[in-house]
Parts: C-alpha cells; structure tokens; sequence
C-alpha cells in the first residue's frame, strides 16, 4: 500500500520525549528575554535603543523560519526530514549562547545575537511541524501543549538560574571586564549545553517516521532550489486557508505586548521598586534579579497551566479559552508599574502566566487543523510571520515613541502591553463561529477522528 502509514499511538512518555528539545530552546529565549536588555544597559547603550536592538529575532525568524520550513518539506534522506535542521540548529545554539557573555561591544553582542537567533529559528519550525509528521490528529492538541508546557518550564528555569546561582553563593556584584555579571555569564553556559543536549535526546529517542513509497516519491519530484523555495512560500501566502488569515490581528496586539514586556520589564522594575535607571548600580542589578526570579514564577506558572489546558481546550474550545488567558496577561501588565515592593508582583505574574501558556499552545491548535497536512512545514513557518512582524512593528515605533509618547519611562512600555493584550483578547472573541478549520481529507487508515485503526 502506498498511501500515508498509520502514525503510531504515542505514550505520554514518548511525546514528553520528542519535545524535550523544546525545553532546551525555550531556556535560549528564556535567557534572552531576561537578559538582553540588561546587557545593552551593562554595554552602554540608553534605554530608548533597547527595541530596535533587539531586532535579530523577529527578523531572522521572518526570513528564516519560512524557508527553513519549505525546505524541510521538501528534504528526504538518511538522517530524515526534519532532523537535518535540528541538528544545525542545535550546534549553532550552543555556539551563540556560549559567546554572548563574552561580548565587549555592542557590536559584537548584536552580531552574536543574529548567530543565535538563527540558530533557534532553523530549529523552531521543523520542531512544530515534526508534531504533525509524528502524530495523529487525536494526539497533536496534547502534544502543542506540551510544547507550551516546556516553553514555560525552560522559560523558568532560564529566568531562575541567575538568583540561584547567587544563592548557591555567586556573589551578585562580580561582573567581568564588560561589566556583564558573573550570574549572567555562567547562566548562558548553562544553556548552551542544554540546549544541545535535550536537542540531541528528542532526535535519539523519538527518531521520524519513515516515509511511504508515495509521500518518498513526490518530494523527490519536487525541486530544491532556494527558488522553487521562495515560490512555495509565495503560492502558500496566496492559498492561505481563512482560518489562519483570522488570526491576524490576534497575532499583531498580543505579540507586539510581550515584546513590550520583555523589553522594558526590568527598567520598569528598577523604577517602581528600587528607585533607579542607573544600569551601573547595585539597585538595577537588584531589578535584575527580582525579574529572574518573577519571570521564572509566571513561567512555572505557564508549565503548570499548559498541562491543565489540555482537557480546557476540547471542553471551552481553543479560542475562547485563548482569549479568556489574554485577558489576564493584559491586567497582570496594567498592573505591575503601580506596585513598589518586589513580593507583590507575583501576583500579576500569575495573568502573564497564564497568557503565556496559551500563546504558545492554542494558537497551535487552531491553525493544525486548518492547513494541509502536506503543507505543514511551509505553513507553521508562514505563521511564525505573525509573530515576528509585530515584533519588527515593535522595534520601528518603540525608538520613535518611547520619549515623545511615552515619558522616557519604562512603567508606560508595561501599559501599553497590558492595552494590547486585551485588544488581542477581543480579536480572538471576533473570530467567532468565523473560524472554520479547513476540512482535511482522511488519510488511509485514519478514521474521521484522526485514530488509527
């Protein structure tokens, strides 16, 4: 028979396994996210060239997840169809992570920063569409929440790592020659051997699937030019199911919030809590640490949420819940300027939390779906362009608007992300009975449920 083999029922144990690499990766955006701006500040640079700074990864994910997951649609052999990716990405991970703190000038933790970003992004997409290849229908919901699930431990753990460091007896004001801390430099070596090593462990444990004589056959017809890429990329834009068009706008406000938040959290922090916009001083390495250990709770948060938005998801459905998350992610946000003593932002940490794990499990499941199975990889990397164009957004009108519009003061950056979480939460309720999944064909040996027979 030469039609698609029957995938597999997978135990908890194997799915758990074949996204453990995302733990790893989710630790190297992690890391990002809570140190990146603190070592633009170590190096030199004001707070207003924090956005446009961190430019590399909304636009290496705009140009390389696309591509990266054309290709891997169209790559056959020995070592698979994703895997190829997998790997590169996972040394070049590594490499970046272990460089950053290493960084003098601002120049070369830029340059650094793009090397990593890559590096990520070549992994990123292969991964989610790798979820597609491996699973039936019936066991993808579960398997993107898992994802969300590992992005919210990895997230805490790189978050967490600094302040325990210092507890393990690191001292919090060593700093190097480049002024970057101790706790930070020994943290992005942590991460870069983890993320080469969970990486690694997905790839052993929960190798692809073989593919049928008929699916072998017909991405063997197909060319590999970076052309016929680009075409590919081009004609799927155009045949772009609706579904995934709705979400659009979604995509826009929520991500354009976050990176609000990541951007300014900890100058907010320094402000409302410890009095100070001096990146020399103690105060501000305090913020630092406060928001590792703050970042590090609403992505436990995040851990924990995932897994029970599992059975939450099928019972409401993924938009309404999606958009019931986004809701308190936008308080959380509007809430943390107004607080000065450091214990009580946890609470708001809880909304962050909770819209974190959403993001980045029932978009997922929205758009599974609502795209051609054969499609997956082209498609996963198209939607990564709704993450990364707001987040280019971002960077073009943050420089233009931080002093003008905003005060110069990072408490402000906080409001508007709150604002923007919930103007994503309305367009998720306007989707409504709109959003139609597109109606697959069923493959031999699929029942109507997507279980195998």
């Amino acid at each position: 028979m030469t039609g698609r083999p029957v995938k597999p029922h997978l135990s908890v144990s194997k799915i758990l396994q074949m996204n453990l690499g995302f733990l790893g990766l989710q630790f190297s955006f992690g890391l990002q996210q809570a140190n990146m701006s603190p070592i633009w500040g170590y190096l030199g640079k004001e707070e207003a060239d924090f956005a446009w700074l961190g430019i590399a990864g909304p636009l290496t994910g705009l140009l390389v997840q696309p591509i990266v997951g054309a290709m891997s649609d169209r790559t056959s052999g020995r070592w698979g169809r994703r895997t190829p990716y997998f790997l590169i990405g996972a040394v070049m991970c590594g490499l970046g992570l272990f460089a950053m703190p290493l960084s003098t000038t601002v120049l070369m933790a830029f340059s650094l920063l793009f090397f990593l970003d890559i590096g990520n992004n070549v992994t990123m997409e292969p991964y989610r569409a790798y979820v597609n290849d491996r699973l039936s229908r019936e066991q993808r919901g579960a398997a993107y929440l898992i994802q969300s699930a590992f992005t919210g431990l990895g997230q805490t753990l790189a978050y967490l790592t600094p302040a325990l460091l210092v507890g393990m007896g690191l001292s919090s004001s060593a700093t190097g020659a480049n002024h970057i801390p101790e706790f930070t430099r020994m943290a992005f070596w942590f991460g870069a051997a983890l993320s080469f090593a969970t990486i690694l462990w997905s790839i052993w444990r929960v190798p692809e699937l073989p593919l049928s004589a008929q699916e072998q056959s017909r991405i063997d017809g197909l060319p590999k030019t970076m052309g016929a890429n680009l075409r590919e990329i081009r004609d799927a834009i155009g045949d772009m199911p609706a579904a995934m068009r709705t979400m659009a706008w979604m995509s826009l406000f929520q991500w354009y919030a976050m990176s609000g938040y990541w951007g300014y959290v900890t100058n907010s922090i320094s402000r409302s809590v410890y009095g100070t916009t001096e990146a020399a001083s103690q105060g501000y390495r305090d913020a630092v640490l406060t928001n590792s250990q703050i970042g590090a709770f609403y992505n436990a948060i995040a851990c924990v949420a995932a897994f029970a938005m599992i059975p939450l998801a099928r019972r409401m459905g993924a938009g309404r819940l999606h958009a019931l998350c986004l809701v308190t992610a936008g308080l959380g946000m509007l809430a943390m300027p107004h607080i000065q003593e450091p214990v009580f932002l946890f609470l708001p940490a809880v909304g962050v939390g909770l819209g974190w794990a959403s993001m980045m499990g029932n978009p997922y499941i929205l758009l599974s779906n609502a795209i051609p199975a054969e499609r997956t990889g082209v498609y996963m990397g198209i939607f990564n362009m709704f993450i990364c164009i707001p987040m280019l957004i971002y960077a073009g009108t943050m420089k233009l608007a931080y002093v003008p519009l905003l005060g110069g003061d990072a408490r402000n950056v906080l409001t508007l992300s709150g604002v923007c979480m919930l103007l994503a939460a309305l367009a998720v309720s306007r989707m409504g009975k709109g959003f139609q999944p597109l109606q697959h064909s069923v493959p031999p040996g699929e029942n109507a449920m997507g279980e195998g027979c």
